[in-house]
């Protein structure tokens, strides 16, 4: 393990029972395991050298030694030295003063006055400027140049990091940077400003430090770590590769794992969705004795049930309960979320039951998971008793309750009950936010009501709220889909002119209207302007060309697109090969389809039924009917479950080649199979039988 430089001489020795190093309590009921753990001596000699100001001066301290105001130290009053700093020249930039040559009787008076306040006074009237406005902080740091060159107090790291600290809690990280390069860095300045840059969120800067203090021969320790995990948590997207790589880091460091310490692994792993990694930690952690805090816990139920892990979410949480632990409604709300995800409405009732008993009054959130519910199962009437209930407990429901009713209709066709819903809404004293209006949107654009559409579309815009990528992006997809590319284009062009930049997505809409107008040179250009914005291309981007160009025979530009793809690291999915297997199918290249299959195996994608149902289309079309039904017997020795797309084009692949006679044994197959026949099924049994028929009686 790397060990910080002794510090020099001059300074006194820092000892455990500084208030700034209680903070973190190391894990002390159980041993960890030796990859994590560190003897007891390296920990205390941690705690001498590795001091972390940054976290230690959130903490106010009992010790009357500390305390400004405490009568022990009302003797000393700082008004003069404080009047003398706001009022004396900016201090100079040199890393270090030197002792004044002479001195003007007033300031001799104020040092002689101050030679006997004792260091921790110091750091808490520093703390107390730097915590303050700009003026007090300027003052804070003449404060820390003035004790320098009067040698009136010793560890002027610990100084420098107190005020670090502070315009790292005041969002100044530039001006906590600037002050860094007044002193060389130290084990003290480096953990202020990791801390200073992990409070901001500036996780670049800090893992820059991190890994640079480790190149100056120090070491972080764990809780620079947990500063930078939780920055690291409060992302959007967590990267759980960066997560792994910190670990790494803490094993290899030797660092030894102390409750919040694991209880931040435990969170980060959840919200990254590594439900594999949250749980070996929450294990690691009552391996030790400990009880993993509430809020860990309901990480842990929460990233279990995103994952369809429902059993283990309700082990998690009768284990809070065993624990002695009440819980609240947010650890009740994450496991009716995992019920609700998982269609367990019996389980979703009993839930909000159980809770109600243990004196939890059910919140938003949890009418809100409850109406989702019903709503999954069509249970509409049941729903709107939730919101009367709702309103009733004084619970006042938002504008996102509405729209997962709303959401509900719109999944169930029901589409015209969307102004219902609306007029509902607004009787309760609730007005439409931009979500329900985009849900509402989507609704009517989805079953070709494109006239209210733009009706919803124009009201929102006259209330107020302005459209994000979400309204353009539904609008023009919706009629771009029904055909009406000029209005699409149209709506794209006023997109731009509003303010509002086309995402990924939009272009994405953009290159598949064009291309199914066969305007190539539009493709083109589009997918220029895309890159000009400096968006790049994804996965669905390229379907989107492989597919446009596919069906309309352009192979070549298709496979340029696959290529390209792949040279920027892209991975290709099994939906682009669908889309190009199928147009090789519709043009009876089945060759070409079955070197498009293999080359989807060499890139190391398994076969999908959609995949597999346009390779049986294409020996189909090429009248190779044995190779077609060769495939059905690929999916029986995988375990994919053909399903009626596959047996129906079975059918249609027999007729064409007028195979009559064993089109009835594949009907009689799929019924056998679980499978349901549609409409084309029947249809094609019907046809077979009339012309066995026809053939009988000539």
């Amino acid at each position: 393990m790397l060990l910080p430089q002794p510090l020099p001489t001059r300074f006194p020795p820092l000892h455990s029972t500084n208030p700034f190093l209680h903070r973190h309590h190391p894990i002390s009921h159980r041993p960890l395991s030796p990859a994590i753990t560190i003897a007891a001596s390296t920990r205390n000699s941690l705690y001498s050298t590795h001091l972390h100001l940054h976290l230690a001066t959130d903490e106010s301290s009992s010790d009357d030694e500390n305390d400004i105001a405490s009568p022990k130290n009302r003797s000393y009053d700082f008004t003069p030295l404080l009047d003398f700093l706001s009022t004396a020249a900016a201090p100079s930039d040199s890393t270090s003063p030197s002792p004044p040559s002479s001195l003007d009787p007033t300031e001799l008076s104020l040092v002689e006055s101050y030679r006997s306040v004792p260091a921790p006074l110091w750091h808490s009237l520093l703390k107390n400027l730097s915590s303050s406005n700009n003026s007090s902080i300027q003052t804070a740091y003449s404060l820390v140049t003035w004790l320098q060159r009067h040698n009136l107090c010793f560890s002027f790291e610990l100084l420098y990091s107190i005020l670090i600290h502070a315009l790292g809690r005041s969002e100044k990280l530039y001006e906590a940077f600037l002050l860094s390069q007044k002193q060389a860095l130290t084990p003290f300045t480096y953990n202020a400003l990791i801390g200073a840059c992990a409070r901001n969120d500036d996780l670049e800067k800090a893992l820059n430090l991190m890994e640079r203090m480790r190149r100056d021969g120090y070491q972080s320790d764990f809780i620079n770590y947990s500063l930078v995990i939780q920055s690291l948590t409060r992302r959007k997207e967590i990267d759980s590769g960066m997560l792994e790589k910190l670990y790494e880091d803490i094993e290899s460091d030797n660092i030894e794992l102390d409750a919040q310490l694991l209880n931040d692994i435990i969170v980060g792993f959840a919200k990254a969705g590594d439900a594999d990694k949250a749980m070996y930690f929450l294990a690691v952690i009552q391996g030790n004795g400990l009880s993993a805090k509430t809020a860990t816990t309901v990480a842990v139920i929460s990233v279990l049930g995103d994952t369809g892990r429902t059993h283990e979410a309700e082990a998690v949480f009768e284990e809070l309960k065993e624990g002695g632990l009440k819980p609240r409604a947010r650890a009740y709300n994450a496991l009716l979320k995992a019920y609700v995800k998982a269609g367990s409405l019996k389980d979703a009732e009993s839930i909000v039951s159980d809770m109600e008993r243990c004196g939890l009054s059910p919140d938003e959130q949890t009418y809100s998971l409850l109406i989702d519910a019903y709503a999954n199962e069509g249970r509409w009437e049941s729903a709107r008793i939730v919101l009367k209930e709702m309103q009733d407990n004084k619970v006042q429901p938002n504008s996102y309750v509405f729209s997962r009713i709303l959401a509900g209709y719109r999944d169930r066709g029901e589409w015209q009950r969307s102004f219902q819903v609306l007029k509902e809404m607004k009787e309760c004293g609730v007005q439409p936010d931009r979500h329900f209006y985009n849900v509402m949107i989507d609704a009517l654009g989805k079953y070709n009501c494109l006239d209210h559409a733009m009706a919803t579309f124009e009201r929102m815009r006259s209330e107020g709220i302005q459209p994000d990528n979400v309204t353009w992006n539904t609008l023009i997809d919706c009629h771009s889909k029904l055909g009406h590319h000029m209005k699409a284009e149209e709506l794209f062009e006023e997109m731009r002119e509003s303010g509002c930049l086309p995402c990924t997505m939009t272009y994405n809409i953009m290159i598949h209207s064009f291309g199914e107008q066969a305007r190539w040179e539009e493709v083109k250009d589009m997918f220029g302007k895309m890159q000009s914005q400096g968006l790049l291309p994804n996965v669905v981007t390229y379907t989107t060309l492989v597919d446009i160009y596919g069906q309309s025979g352009r192979f070549g530009d298709a496979i340029e697109c696959l290529e390209d793809m792949k040279s920027k690291g892209l991975k290709p999915s099994s939906t682009m090969y669908n889309a190009l297997i199928n147009a090789y199918a519709q043009r009876g290249m089945s060759d070409k389809a079955v070197h498009a299959f293999r080359v989807m195996r060499a890139d190391g994608l398994k076969p999908s039924i959609l995949v597999l149902n346009s390779l049986i289309n294409a020996f189909g079309e090429d009248c190779r009917v044995a190779d077609a039904f060769s495939v059905l017997q690929f999916m029986k020795e995988t375990d994919l479950k053909p399903d009626v797309v596959t047996y129906t084009t079975l059918m249609k692949a027999l007729i064409r080649v007028e195979k009559f006679d064993q089109v009835p044994s594949v009907y009689e197959e799929m019924i056998l199979s679980g499978c349901t026949p549609d409409r084309k099924a029947r249809a094609m049994l019907r046809s077979a039988l009339q012309y066995m028929k026809q053939t009988l009686r000539s």
